[in-house]
């Protein structure tokens, strides 16, 4: 078997950081790894361990629109044929899809040429171009125990894997949480996303400000904040004498997320399931506008496990943000058990054991 697998991701990090972790995990296993994409993010993925980029025509649409639509339809059209050519040349023994738009031609060439093909969903609820192609795939592995809206024709080839993560938060699986201390110094670590982080970016230092003073002297903030925001929420901290660390993104996001007592952040796929394998209580706040509620049903699998509270967008206030940063910063035992509850639906083998659906498909391909 030529041990070549296509790999269909892009759109944003929530796709390529797992895509990037099985292709680690793929190429420590003797695999060649070609990255399927649209043009844009073919070229400009820079660290993906690709030893091929394919770019290819892809486009989505807004429903109800059906200009377009038709545009979209004719975009992955031509970038199937793209990907139909390129893959009769490199002849891969797999083509593994992660979602998005920009999978769509990649994954779909691989179905129409017949040849061996997995698909992987992040969410808890698995999104629209997953859904319109998983009856059509080999086999479909899954982040979370429960999928809202997936085919019911797919349950015989659905396994539940984990999210693939990067191998230095996939350590922290191994790193104790260790609550604070009484009177100690309290580490929030609050995090963004990549949409929506305007919300946080604004009312977390707010909400901050109004707790109790004696409080406030025993944090520790760590923020990603938008640019436009920094200033503003210096300024806030600098005021209320919180000691605060700003910045619209920090690189060594394992070492912070090691050192929190307790992190805020949204609820994409990427971030509970790296909350979960490092064990950290915390507050998740769903992006109101995704699509079919995936962040709100991310938030959820982790709430139910006992590891996150979950403030809906409707609901959250200055007021009821500060209401519960105070009572879990003050209940080390509250912490502590959310920790263990965050660590139990953590899947830390994610990216190995997608490799080994993919390395089992590729196989089950060859013999037919």
């Amino acid at each position: 078997m030529r041990k070549i697998a296509v790999v269909a991701a892009g759109g944003t990090g929530g796709h390529l950081f797992p895509a990037q972790a099985l292709s680690e995990a793929l190429i420590a296993r003797g695999w060649r790894i070609v990255l399927a994409s649209d043009e844009r993010v073919a070229a400009f993925a820079g660290n993906f361990p690709a030893e091929q980029r394919i770019g290819l025509s892809a486009r989505t649409y807004k429903p109800g629109d059906p200009i377009g639509a038709a545009l979209a339809g004719l975009s992955i059209f031509r970038g199937v044929l793209q990907a139909r050519a390129a893959f009769a040349q490199i002849d891969p023994a797999v083509v593994v899809g992660f979602g998005g738009y920009p999978s769509v031609p990649g994954l779909l060439a691989g179905i129409t040429q017949n040849r061996p093909t997995v698909l992987h969903e992040q969410n808890a609820v698995m999104g629209r171009a997953n859904r319109r192609l998983a009856a059509h795939v080999k086999a479909v592995a899954c982040a979370f125990p429960i999928l809202h809206k997936a085919p019911a024709s797919i349950s015989s080839r659905l396994t539940v894997v984990g999210n693939p993560v990067r191998p230095e938060i996939r350590e922290l699986a191994d790193k104790p949480y260790i609550p604070p201390t009484e009177g100690g110094t309290l580490r929030l670590l609050i995090t963004g996303g990549s949409q929506g982080a305007r919300l946080l970016s604004e009312l977390m230092p707010a909400a901050i400000a109004t707790l109790p003073e004696d409080l406030r002297g025993r944090l520790r903030v760590q923020q990603q904040t938008r640019k436009e925001n920094m200033d503003n929420a210096r300024r806030i901290y600098a005021d209320a004498n919180v000691q605060a660390e700003i910045s619209p993104f920090f690189r060594d996001m394992a070492t912070r997320l090691r050192q929190a007592h307790l992190v805020v952040g949204r609820a994409g796929a990427g971030t509970v399931c790296e909350f979960a394998i490092a064990g950290r209580p915390s507050i998740l706040v769903p992006l109101a506008i995704a699509l079919d509620d995936d962040q709100g049903q991310n938030a959820k699998v982790m709430a139910d496990a006992g590891g996150a509270q979950v403030a809906r967008e409707d609901q959250l206030s200055v007021e009821t943000m500060a209401n519960a940063l105070q009572k879990l910063l003050t209940n080390p035992d509250r912490l502590a058990r959310m920790a263990s509850g965050a660590r139990s639906i953590a899947q830390p083998d994610a990216a190995e054991r997608l490799a080994d659906v993919v390395e089992r498909t590729a196989f089950q391909g060859q013999i037919q």
